[in-house]
Parts: structure tokens; sequence; C-alpha cells
């Protein structure tokens, strides 16, 4: 990657300290994937086979940033990209970085366990590198930049929108991966201009509570704002007999 990320990776594990870059040392607490409250995370094997679809298919153009929004609220949306992060993370050599974007109900921190006082919104709102406000998470190759303080739309006028895409950019350039968490795309537009700026959406709907015009209404978003939408995850599916049975199927 680049000069900066290595300078960042570096720091990480405590050549500098809290100096050099002024970033925070590593969580030292052990990693730990809890799901948001009140919403279920897909199997292991699941999450695998999402992101070997979405970023690691052979032959296909490689996809680098995804937005992960639901069709509605409680979806589990969040729990799905942290997840996804987490996947992709142990199966990719290359940096992976997990975005807040969910700047109206961030919950990524608390799942993870870290603080949130400086993330994207001081990013979008201040000056200087986009790493200086990342976190690296104590699991390799994993980083998390979270939504921060100052929480509001992502999309708004005095250049707000123009300011959040140069912050992706920035991130595209210095992570190989980028997974962005929003909010529900039937009930605020901030996926929206995500959707735009990124390689395309991962669209989770809820199995026995979304309704399949919530669904449709979301795919005509993005497909009318000319953002690509990568797929659908059906979450929160109950099964009748054991998950370890159909493990084994």
């Amino acid at each position: 990657m680049s000069k900066n990320f290595d300078l960042l990776q570096r720091a990480s594990q405590g050549e500098w300290g809290r100096g050099g870059l002024g970033l925070p040392p590593p969580v030292s607490r052990m990693y730990e994937m809890r799901p948001v409250p009140s919403a279920h995370v897909l199997s292991r094997e699941e999450l695998i086979k999402l992101v070997q679809i979405v970023f690691l298919t052979p032959g296909k153009e490689s996809r680098r940033a995804v937005v992960f929004t639901g069709a509605a609220t409680e979806t589990g949306c969040s729990s799905v990209c942290l997840g996804a992060a987490h996947a992709l993370a142990a199966q990719a050599e290359q940096p992976v970085c997990l975005v807040d974007s969910n700047l109206r109900f961030p919950s990524l921190h608390l799942c993870l366990g870290v603080e949130n006082r400086r993330g994207l919104s001081e990013a979008i709102s201040e000056g200087g590198s986009a790493l200086n406000y990342v976190k690296k998470l104590p699991v390799p190759n994993l980083w998390f930049l979270p939504s921060g303080m100052k929480c509001s739309p992502l999309t708004g006028a005095g250049g707000l929108s123009g300011r959040l895409a140069g912050r992706i950019a920035e991130l595209r350039q210095e992570f190989r991966y980028v997974l962005m968490d929003s909010p529900p795309v039937n009930v605020y537009s901030d996926a929206i201009p995500l959707g735009q700026w990124s390689d395309g959406v991962v669209l989770v709907v809820s199995a026995n509570s979304t309704r399949r015009e919530t669904a449709r209404r979301a795919k005509e978003y993005f497909l009318n704002a000319g953002a690509e939408l990568l797929g659908v995850v059906l979450n929160n599916r109950t099964y009748p007999i054991p998950q370890v049975i159909y493990d084994r199927l």
C-alpha cells in the first residue's frame, strides 16, 4: 500500500507509541465480534461465502470499496458489515478498513469496544490525513474508522458531499478494501451517494419482516442513481432444524 499506510502500520506496532502520527495505540482487549443489539449475524461460513463472492471472485474486476445498507430498519446490516470485514481480513493479505458511515445512529464502535471521539465526521470537517482518524483493531489486516462525535447527515450543503467523496478516495488509496456501514436506504438517503462513490452496494433484508415492495424500492434507488447493486443478503433467517444439521448438508 502507500507510504502513509506503512507508517501507520509501524505506529500501531508500538514503534513510536502515541507520537509521530498522533494515533492511539491498538485496542488492548481481545477482539470479539459481537452483534448489534437486536440483530442476528450470519454464520461464519455464510460470511466467508459473502466476501468471496463480493471481493475475491477470480476473473472479476476487483471490488475494493463496498457499501452495506439495509432496505429498512432492524435488518442487522451493521452486524453483517462487521462480520464481512472480519471474514475478509482473515482471507486477504492486504489491509481492510471498516468504516462506520452511519453518522445518524453509529453502533460499530459499541460492538468493537472502542471509543468514538474522533472519526469520519471529524475527518470530513477537519484537515489532515484520513489515517489520523483510523484505529487498528487487534486482528491482522483490520482497521476501523468510527463515525466520530459530530453525527449528522452525510449529504448537505457547504461542500460536505465533496469532502466525503475525497475521504473515500483517500481510504481507497491507503487500504486494499473498504467496507462502509450506512443507514437504511428507505429511511435516509446517505447510502445513495456512498454507493455512487464506491464499487457497489450490498443490500441487507430481514427474513419475515422486510416487505417485497420495500426491497424493490431500495433496489430502484441505487439503479436510478447509477450505483451498482452487487447483491442482497437475507439476514435473520430462522431454521426449523438446528443450524449444525444445515451445515452438514
